[in-house]
């Protein structure tokens, strides 16, 4: 499990942003779906002190845990409660 946590932090670091949470793993037949929290801040949301945006991302990797694909699906403010009809 260590390796594959790590294998997606890298990922991430280093094609997205660097990981806040990684809230999610599931093993399947194919491989592995991980659900990783970023913070996506602007430039605008710091100089105006707004709430940091929070982007709920899905990966997946294969048996070899290497991420062969990966999409946002969802961004909120950080502050606001993860509305559970999202289908989370």
């Amino acid at each position: 499990m260590e390796e594959l946590l790590q294998k997606v932090t890298t990922f991430f670091e280093n094609y997205v942003l660097p990981p806040f949470k990684i809230t999610s793993v599931i093993n399947h037949d194919e491989g592995w779906d991980v659900e990783v929290e970023v913070i996506e801040e602007s430039e605008y949301m710091k100089k105006y002190a707004k709430d940091q945006l929070l982007g709920v991302y899905e990966a997946k990797l294969d048996k070899n845990k290497e991420v062969v694909s990966f999409q946002r699906v969802s961004l909120r403010p950080r502050s606001t409660p993860l509305d559970k009809a999202e289908g989370r």
